[in-house]
């Protein structure tokens, strides 16, 4: 009988040992300290190993997230076109994603993030890195801002999320999509590139 070649099998619980292991030092270093090559250690496997289950570190950071959507497939349909319709954009496809079938899991890690702070870092490492940096980077506005603008954004959004889907807030909850749109864009809009109080 011929031998079987190529790459061997992982155990079973490998691939939930690498994201248990990743989730941690995400959690605890935040996705740019957390290096695969540490989070690979901590699991007691190959690096390589960690690059077969997921790609990249992207790739492994939405899977220890179990994000519903992969954030780098969306930004540019956000930052396409004019720079006056971002917040628009970003605003119509949050909803979009948020009041679908996928956003189930965003609504499960809202409610975990409010009451378990190694969720809600977990969820600030998403919003900043996975979102937040994708969508600013494409703005012409002080460097020194940012952070202030970001989280300002952040504020909006997941403010709109846990009043739409957490909390049930009426007529935020059964509103059209596109009337939150109108309502919150301009807000958002101004955020990403209003003037702010020195």
């Amino acid at each position: 009988m011929a031998r079987r070649t190529g790459r061997r099998p992982g155990k079973p619980d490998t691939r939930e040992a690498i994201l248990d292991a990743a989730r941690t030092a995400f959690a605890e270093r935040g996705f740019d300290a957390a290096s695969i090559r540490a989070i690979a250690a901590t699991a007691g496997v190959d690096p390589a190993l960690v690059h077969h289950y997921f790609g990249s570190k992207d790739q492994l950071f939405l899977a220890a997230m179990n994000a519903p959507v992969n954030p780098g497939e969306l930004i540019p349909r956000i930052v396409a076109g004019d720079r006056d319709g971002i917040g628009e954009r970003l605003v119509r496809l949050f909803l979009g994603v948020w009041d679908s079938p996928a956003g189930t899991a965003g609504v499960a890690l809202l409610r975990s993030a409010m009451s378990n702070e190694w969720t809600a870092r977990l969820l600030r490492e998403f919003l900043v890195t996975q979102v937040l940096r994708r969508v600013l980077d494409h703005l012409d506005v002080d460097p020194a801002e940012l952070p202030l603008r970001g989280s300002l954004v952040a504020s909006q959004l997941i403010g709109l999320a846990v009043m739409r889907h957490v909390v049930r807030l009426e007529p935020i909850a059964s509103a059209p999509a596109e009337t939150l749109v109108a309502v919150v864009a301009p807000t958002v809009q101004r955020y990403l590139t209003g003037d702010l109080p020195t």
